[in-house]
Parts: structure tokens; sequence; C-alpha cells
């Protein structure tokens, strides 16, 4: 457990946007950051950061909260584990006991999975470099491949003994469970016996954006034939191959720097760009592209260069990589390295300033060398240069820019001497059978919205609909949420004339005290929630303020805090030319007394129609009677509070 003050030292210590920013990259707008949203898939940038009120917020799909919530959404940690994350990044020390093998049979399976990985990780790191066989077999390939132990720890790399059940057997002396030891891939099962995955091979950690250990890769360093090259962790509760980028957690600070990111095919073309000074690279751990992986790249920025090496068997295999990428918008730029190179071995010939020189100036547009490589084969051959155009043509399409399809339409049109407007008729044409393929494939599955993601509207934040319920009960938790801590002023006359006073009372026991008195429930639950938190809190003698709200230990109140504490819209400073705005909280007391009105006129509203519709079914005279009793009173108050909101009652 991690006790409060150490729990507000964290939270004092946090910084929203240097915290969001180490995985979104964030543009200053006003007094605010905008970027796409992480949590869903957008064109249109809607995630807002606030950095004066320590919030977040995404007005299209509607998450929102403070630094640890974004932590817990984002990373899927839990509470301690985000609190954690934060702690270490602001050196604050947290005093943890070492865990015993009870306690870590009773921590949750995720989290487990997580912490025996990360046991692993040292493990192997340890075998490295104090085993005898590690420093021997191991730690002399790294040497050999020239990885410095700076490089080498700081990937965290190490060395799994070439013995059947060396890892497993420590593992579970330490108290670790065999049933997570195999979903975790680290032991195989097979019947009775219990043997170590990656025995005899050297180790690759991979990990998460926030560094955790997800899994590993283990290279070996047999040449037998039989022997596979590489072995991945299998798929598992917390290691999903298809959404995972080596190196990510090392290079996202890099790639949000230099507004691009480098992709390379395997780890140690990574540890060698790192080593060479280059840190903005990443790689698909040796599978093939996919747009999980295409849309974290795009997190942080929208450019993307793909170093190749010189195999053209190997670079056509990957064009579907390329398409992708144009597909999200991206901007792809191509390096090919020169014959029998790859960024591994060209990084470890020659200098750093050489290597940086080289995929600088080499870096080509994809259309220019998609052309130029598919041109080869079409010399004299009007067939492949037909293919060629449907190819080139194919991969523009995709492009959701339409200014930026017609600019590539017309530089793909110089380079392979064909009119422009037969490639855009071809580039329609392509556009139109797309578009056609799609709506059919949506009418087959009988649902048109499965085929398209749906459309998020932004959440009304500022503007209330009054004569909406929901929208009233919202009014009432925003004003406790941004005023409860303010004072509303009444004056208290007196029956001698001049010997009036006047009493101050704070909105949010206002609030509650007038809701309370006139037996008033919320139907909405999370609202009636908030009411209830505030409640106790008032009766203990605090007054709730945006961080009681924000950093709430209840998710589902702090993410609402984010929501109707951080205002869509910026206005204006229009007092520069002396326009005065109105603001809510310019007659704060007024703005509160009015939307408690409303929101009672409208109860008693739906409380008189309800009894109308009661009279209309009473056939027993005792029932008639008491419901025109209860109509007469509803009436009376309704008239009372319609005079005070200054309204005319027509019945």
């Amino acid at each position: 457990m991690i006790d409060k003050e150490t729990i507000q030292q964290i939270i004092d210590s946090s910084r929203i946007d240097d915290v969001v920013g180490e995985f979104v990259s964030l543009k200053k707008r006003g007094s605010t950051l905008l970027r796409l949203c992480p949590f869903h898939n957008e064109k249109t940038p809607s995630f807002t950061v606030s950095p004066k009120r320590g919030i977040y917020k995404c007005f299209g799909c509607g998450k929102g909260g403070n630094v640890v919530n974004f932590l817990m959404e984002h990373e899927q940690f839990t509470y301690p584990e985000a609190l954690r994350y934060l702690a270490k990044k602001y050196n604050i020390e947290i005093v943890e006991k070492e865990r015993t093998p009870d306690e870590i049979k009773e921590l949750n399976e995720r989290e487990a999975l997580f912490h025996l990985n990360d046991f692993a990780a040292k493990f192997f790191s340890e075998n490295l470099f104090n085993h005898e066989s590690g420093k021997a077999i191991g730690l002399t390939y790294f040497k050999e491949r020239g990885f410095r132990d700076e490089t080498i720890k700081k990937f965290q790399l190490g060395y799994s003994l070439d013995e059947w059940d060396h890892f497993t057997r420590h593992a579970r002396l330490s108290g670790y469970n065999m049933e997570y030891l195999v979903k975790t891939g680290l032991t195989i099962a097979k019947e009775e016996k219990h043997y170590d995955r990656f025995r005899g091979r050297v180790m690759f950690p991979i990990h998460n954006i926030s560094g955790r250990v997800l899994g590993f890769g283990g290279r070996t360093l047999s040449s037998e034939k039989t022997i596979p090259k590489y072995v991945n962790s299998p798929e598992s509760d917390i290691y999903h191959k298809s959404n995972v980028l080596y190196g990510i957690n090392l290079a996202k600070s890099a790639i949000i720097a230099n507004d691009n990111c480098y992709l390379v095919e395997g780890y140690t073309d990574v540890i060698s760009l790192h080593q060479a000074g280059i840190e903005n690279v990443v790689a698909s751990s040796g599978t093939s592209l996919t747009n999980d992986q295409v849309r974290l790249i795009r997190r942080y920025t929208p450019n993307i260069t793909i170093l190749y090496d010189g195999d053209e068997a190997g670079i056509k295999a990957s064009f579907r990589g390329i398409d992708m990428v144009l597909e999200q918008g991206m901007d792809v730029k191509i390096v090919l390295f020169p014959d029998g190179e790859d960024p591994d071995s060209f990084a470890r010939k020659h200098r750093s300033s050489e290597v940086y020189d080289f995929i600088t100036k080499k870096a080509v547009n994809f259309i220019f060398f998609k052309t130029g490589l598919l041109l080869k084969e079409t010399e004299g051959d009007p067939i492949k240069k037909a293919g060629l155009i449907k190819e080139i043509v194919g991969s523009i399409s995709l492009i959701p820019n339409q200014l930026l399809r017609a600019q590539y339409i017309k530089d793909c049109s110089e380079l392979i001497d064909v009119e422009e407007q037969t490639l855009m008729n071809e580039l329609n044409k392509i556009r139109r059978a797309t578009h056609d393929r799609k709506m059919k494939e949506k009418t087959q599955e009988g649902d048109p919205t499965k085929a398209e993601p749906p459309v998020y509207l932004p959440e009304k934040q500022t503007i209330f609909d009054m004569n909406s319920s929901e929208d009233q009960e919202k009014k009432i938790v925003a004003m406790l949420m941004n005023y409860g801590n303010r004072d509303l002023v009444f004056e208290v006359l007196n029956e001698k004339p001049g010997a009036g006073s006047s009493i101050s009372i704070n909105v949010a026991s206002f609030i509650i005290n007038d809701l309370k008195n006139d037996g008033i429930v919320l139907h909405n639950k999370l609202y009636q929630k908030v009411l209830d938190v505030v409640a106790e809190s008032v009766e203990n003698g605090t007054v709730p303020n945006e961080i009681f709200f924000l950093y709430n230990n209840e998710v589902d109140i702090a993410m609402l805090a984010a929501t109707l504490l951080l205002p869509k819209y910026e206005l204006h400073d229009w007092t520069k030319v002396k326009i005065n705005v109105k603001k809510e909280d310019d007659n704060l007391r007024q703005t509160v007394i009015q939307s408690l009105l409303s929101f009672k006129l409208r109860e008693i509203e739906k409380m008189y129609d309800h009894n109308q519709k009661l009279l209309k079914n009473a056939t027993d005279e005792t029932d008639i009677g008491n419901l025109l009793n209860q109509q007469q009173k509803i009436l009376k108050k309704k008239k009372i509070i319609s005079a005070e909101l200054g309204r005319i009652v027509l019945r």
C-alpha cells in the first residue's frame, strides 16, 4: 500500500502535459494542447490536454480524466501501478517490501504475468553478466556484434542457459505459479514435463510504451539448421505482437522531437542504430507490419521512414506495409541500403555521422521509390507497364487527402510518361470500385454500421438543454465541480429598518441541502453518486474543490470531472476590444438558484403528467380524490417555483 502523503506528493509532482507527451505528440493551441486521440481512430484532432487544470479530454470518444486516469486507460495500469509509474518518473521514493510467495499468488492474473516477465528479464540479464556460460556465450556474442555494455543494459539483453529447465526451476522456487509460466510462454508444458522455451538463446525483452516487459525474442547461437533462428513469446493476455513495436519505449521521445520515425525489420537493427545515436527507430519484431503498429507510430508523428536492406524481393513483399501507412494519411519515405547491407551491418561499419547522413540523404518519397523499382521490369512491355500503373495508382488511391492524391498523380505522370488525366481516370475507377465493394460488404452483413467506425458527436460541455432532465442534472453536478467551494452571500432581513445582515454558504452545501430538503434524488446514478460523495465530504468538514474530483479514487467520478471541468471552446479575449462577455459565474448565486429551480420545475411537471395518466385510468373515488388533491399541491408548488423563475403558468 502507498500511503496518502506519498500519493499526494506524486499527484503534486505530476504534469499531465509531460506524461501524456510521452505517449502522444501534442501541439499547442491557446492555453491547451491538441492532438489525435490515442483511444480511437480519428482523422481530425479532438484530444485536448489542459496543463492548467491537469486533465485530458477527447471530444470525439468522450474519454477524459487526470494523469493517473490516462495511464490507467492508455497502459491498462491499475491505480497503484499508475502511481508507481509516476513515482519512478519524478524520482519519488516508494518503499515496498519484497513480495512473499503467498503474495505473488494473490496478484491478479494480468499483473502476475507482468511481474513474471520482469522477473525473467532480470534473471536472463544476470545470467549474461554473472554466469560463466552467460559471459562465455551470450556476452561474447553481443560483444562480437559491437554492442557496448551500456547498450546491452539499456535494452535489458540477456541469456537463457542451455539447460532444459534452468529458468523454470528458479521461477518455481521463487514462488511463481506454473500456470503463469506457461501462459507467458517462458515454460513449455508437454504432458507432465516442463522445460524452458528459450534455452540456449540470447534474449531480447520486448517492452510496451511505458517500458513494461510484454514478452521475449530469443535467438539461437547454434548452427544446426533444424533449430529455428528466432523463437518469440506466444500471444498472451499482455502480449499481442500485432500491436507491439520493438524499441518503442526508448524511441517515443526521440520520435516526437524529430517528428519522424524510422522503421526497421529486426531487433539488432534497432539496437545498432541506437548505439549510432539514432534513437527514433522501432522494429515490427519480425512480423509483417500491421494497422495497429502503424497507428501506434501515428500517435507520435505523421512521418515514417522505412529502412530496407538491398533485397528487392523483400522490398516488394513489404509494399503492403507501405499501403497501410498511406491509408493512415501518413507521409512515407524509403531508404534502400546497398546490396548485402542492412541497418545493423551498415551502422557497425560506419561512423555515427555517416549513418545519419546516409539515411537522411537517401530517403526517397514512396512514389519515386516504388515507380523507379517497378519501372525496371516494364521496359518494352506495355502489359507490364499497365500493371505498373495500376499498382502505383492503387497505392495513391489509399491516401485520404485529396490534394495530396492530386500531387502524387502529377508526379507519377511525369515519372512514367503517362498523361495525368489517364492516371486520374484510373484513380477514380479504383476509388469507386473500393467504395462499391465496401457498400456490398455492408449489405451482406445486414448492418450498414458495421463497416464504418461510429461517428462521435462532441459532448455538450458548457451548453445545456434546460428542457432535458439529464442535462439539468449534469448542470447541477457541473456547478458542484466548478464552484463547489465558492461562497454564496444571502441577505438576512430583520424587522427593524437597516438592521439587515448577511450570511454566506458554499455552493456545495447549498445544493446538497436544497435537494435534500425536497427529498430529490437524481435519476442518473453517476450524478447521484457525485452528490453522495460531496455530501459525505461536507459532513466531514471538507468542501470539495477541483482536485477533489479530478483525483478521486472513484475512476468514473474523475472521468466525469474531466468532462465537466474542461471547456471545449476557448473564448477570445474580447476585453482587448472593450467587449464584455458574460460568464457563467458572473452572478453565481443567480445561476445556482435558477438551475435548481429549473430542475425542480421539470421534476414537478413530470410528476403532474404522471398523475394525469393515473387519473384517466382511475375508477375508485378515493383514488381519484387523492390524485386530485396531489395535483392541486403540485400546481401550487409549480406556481411558486415559476414565479421565482419569472415565468407565467397558464394552468
